[in-house]
């Protein structure tokens, strides 16, 4: 599923009643019309030679503070501006990549050179023993008096578990009665259409087709991976590789990698993670190493990608967060993006291809990510979310807006937007450390959901604090990367990151 696809987001008419709002209200709406007809608008300049940074007047720094709604809402700036090193920059037409057997080959053969494939239908089937770990684990828990080892709480209507460690115990033992002695490796090909057996409710199986899917198993000499491949929510196509561990003594309990900005404990107030110290102590490769694994595996997709940025990323089990006792595992997490003329597409923490309300029939289109996982022994984690196929230059040497008026555009909606934060909060103060300008994908999904533009924008790069009553948070933004408010460079509109334009 999308992940943040339904948060709140700022829509057209949203943005009429925060403008209503405001005390005052510009004489000349600061944000254009966004859509084809406005792109249509978009204006070519000669190339002057001199670095974009001289041409739009960009500090190396910029620094302002400001407050509103009485002291409710501070925007305090203080980032480095960051500007790729060249003297002009285009708009391209861009659309999702066919999810065909030739996509499929390409990422298959660049991540799993070598590797045999299995089904992962039977791969992952459990077997006699299996089911026997299970049944030890759970007798475990309820010798410690744990019924609710996964916290799945207490029925309000019944005031029952909602898991209930006998039943399930009692199912694991019948269902060893029948389970295989080992797994049965059935060898495929990556690919959409692949045929499964499926129980078919009446304790038959009958076969089935995977249409939208590839579930499967990769063995390579660096280990076993599951492999996953979805575009059941076309235009989004998804490419999941997850290295199998051993080190998990309960297939319940959930484990996963989670990176460093939301598991490194920084601030106070945080609940849960761990020091920057404690995840270094238990790192075994050193980030340049790491880093050679991960590009040595993207560059064989031939997307002309590089790594925009990295965070370490910590491997832990259990319901709770992360915490000193939970974690298994450290490595570095690489975020990779696509180089357009020696320019990236800035990378974001949202993934677009949101929802512009809860009823809508719309389907999305995503932004393109390729992340990469690596620890001591190798990958251990990939996503990889619908590649772009680049089009044509459509506006060459694109009139870009000076830096002046983006930052003037910037101070003013983030007024604008946060305008009744005093109703939901005492205090918030953003803290914006990094401003950055780059490629940024958006489209009309209501004409056409797989084809879009890339355009120039600015990112403002931040988090904040806040108060509120009985609650607060801590967050100083140095290390984030959520973007709080993204401009297109070109003609000062604002792009909503959830929505994807």
């Amino acid at each position: 599923m999308k992940k943040k696809m339904l948060t709140l987001v700022l829509t057209a008419g949203l943005l009429t009643s925060i403008f209503a709002g405001c005390q005052e209200t510009p004489k000349e709406s600061i944000v254009k019309q966004k859509g084809a007809a406005n792109i249509k608008e978009y204006q070519s300049e000669e190339d002057t030679e001199s670095p974009l940074r001289q041409v739009l007047g960009a500090p190396e720094h910029y620094a302002n503070q400001a407050t509103y709604e009485n002291g409710s809402l501070v925007i305090d700036t203080d980032a480095e501006v960051i500007l790729p090193d060249v003297n002009f920059m285009n708009t391209y037409t861009v659309s999702a990549q066919e999810a065909g057997q030739e996509l499929i080959d390409t990422v298959s053969q660049a991540f799993f050179d070598g590797a045999t494939f299995y089904s992962g239908y039977t791969y992952n089937v459990m077997t006699k023993q299996d089911y026997q770990n299970d049944i030890t684990v759970l007798k475990k828990y309820k010798a410690e008096g744990n019924l609710d080892p996964y916290e799945h709480g207490i029925n309000e209507e019944t005031g029952e578990l909602f898991f209930d460690i006998d039943e399930v115990i009692a199912n694991d033992e019948q269902r060893m009665q029948d389970a295989p002695e080992e797994i049965s490796k059935e060898e495929v090909k990556p690919s959409f259409g692949l045929e499964y057996w499926e129980d078919n409710g009446g304790g038959e199986k009958q076969k089935a087709v995977d249409t939208d899917d590839f579930f499967g198993v990769a063995e390579t000499k660096e280990g076993v991976y599951d492999y996953r491949i979805s575009k059941t929510l076309a235009p989004d196509l998804t490419f999941k590789i997850d290295k199998k561990r051993e080190d998990l003594r309960d297939g319940r309990e959930f484990a996963d990698w989670l990176e460093g900005e939301y598991g490194i404990k920084r601030h106070a107030d945080q609940e849960s993670g761990i020091s920057e110290e404690q995840v270094k102590s238990l790192l075994d490769i050193s980030q340049e190493d790491a880093e050679k694994i991960a590009k040595e595996k993207v560059e064989k997709l031939g997307w002309n990608m590089d790594v925009h940025d990295w965070d370490y990323a910590i491997f832990y089990h259990g319901e709770n967060g992360i915490t000193k006792d939970n974690v298994l595992d450290t490595g570095y997490l690489f975020h990779f993006v696509r180089m357009v003329d020696k320019v990236p597409i800035t990378y974001t923490a949202s993934y677009g291809g949101g929802l512009e309300d809860m009823d809508s029939t719309l389907s999305p289109w995503s932004y393109e990510r390729c992340d990469v996982i690596v620890g001591g022994d190798g990958i251990q984690k990939v996503e990889i979310f619908n590649p772009y196929q680049l089009g044509e230059i459509q506006t060459e040497h694109v009139k870009l807006m000076d830096f002046e008026s983006i930052v003037k555009i910037y101070e003013q909606m983030m007024e604008v937007s946060n305008a009744n934060i005093s109703e939901q909060q005492e205090k918030r103060t953003y803290h914006i450390r990094k401003i950055v300008l780059g490629y940024t994908r958006i489209y009309n999904p209501n004409t056409d959901n797989d084809t879009g533009l890339l355009v120039p924008a600015w990112d403002f790069f931040g988090a904040f604090d806040f108060e509120a009553k009985g609650y607060s948070g801590t967050n100083n933004g140095e290390y984030s990367t959520q973007s709080q408010m993204t401009i297109n460079a070109i003609d000062g509109t604002v792009i909503d990151r959830e929505l994807g334009y």
